[in-house]
């Protein structure tokens, strides 16, 4: 079964810095793009930034300069590093992949359990 296992997220003050973690596992042939969403109280889930399998990446105009999304193809996993945290970028982070099956090799969309993020004084 595939799974995306996140970990990282917490309470920090205006300023701070955090890194978020999301491994893939399970049986499967390969990741395409992966990404970071996060849905705040009463809001619709957005697109935080999203890291391609050639390792193009794209922001949202929010976090663009504070937030940097890398991967690591050897370990299935994407890392999302947030410095400069800001009061409004509290919210539940997902992390989302790509994922193509062994038998057909047909991508299917994934995501994590969530991680709570609170940047608070």
């Amino acid at each position: 079964q595939v799974q995306l296992v996140e970990s990282g997220g917490g309470l920090v003050q205006p300023g701070g810095s955090l890194r978020l973690s999301c491994a893939g596992s399970g049986t499967f042939f390969s990741i395409d793009a992966m990404g970071w969403y996060r849905q705040a109280p009463e809001k619709q889930r957005e697109l935080v930034a999203v890291i391609t399998g050639g390792g193009k990446t794209n922001y949202a105009d929010s976090v663009k300069g504070r937030f940097t999304i890398s991967r690591d193809s050897a370990k299935n996993t994407v890392y999302l590093q947030m410095d400069g945290l800001k009061p409004e970028d509290t919210a539940v982070y997902y992390c989302n992949a790509d994922i193509r099956d062994i038998f057909y090799f047909n991508a299917y969309t994934y995501w994590g359990q969530g991680t709570q993020v609170t940047v608070s004084s």
